[in-house]
């Protein structure tokens, strides 16, 4: 079953953020340190960000997160997903391209135009998971430090 999580879900987003840290192998990120209880809810409440949990016997064992981006040169919109994970001992058994159809709905239902998401040259697993339900794009990625010394 897929779940679409609201304020009400925070026991399930860090059911998710664990999953998330164990199939990345980053439990520094994602499970040492979680956010507050008020700050997950106040996250969840918001109309930007969509967060999906696939459930088995009430466990989680796969999720997504992904924001709405409002585009401004028309009134449109797209889907940026940026975590997508199932537990090990879950996968291939269909959950992440259920939790992707999921997404889909939902990005239907809010008029978004299309939904992207980027991997690493080297997750091949990834690359096979998108190139099944997407048209791959090579592009360049660049992070820029917040912090940067913007004189030199």
């Amino acid at each position: 079953m897929i779940k679409h999580l609201f304020k009400e879900d925070v026991a399930l987003m860090r059911d998710l953020l664990n999953v998330f840290g164990r199939a990345f192998d980053d439990t520094q990120t994602y499970s040492r340190a979680q956010p507050k209880t008020a700050y997950l809810q106040n996250l969840l409440d918001k109309d930007y960000f969509i967060a999906l949990v696939a459930l088995k016997q009430n466990e989680v064992v796969g999720g997504l997160a992904a924001y709405e981006l409002c585009k401004f040169e028309q009134e449109r919109s797209e889907i940026y997903i940026y975590d997508l994970a199932v537990s090990s001992e879950h996968r291939r058994q269909g959950i992440a391209i259920a939790l992707i159809e999921a997404l889909g709905r939902i990005a239907t239902d809010r008029g978004a135009y299309v939904i992207f998401v980027q991997t690493d040259v080297d997750d091949l697993p990834a690359i096979q998971l998108y190139s099944q339900v997407g048209t791959r794009a090579d592009v360049l990625h660049f992070d820029i430090a917040v912090a940067k010394d913007w004189s030199d």
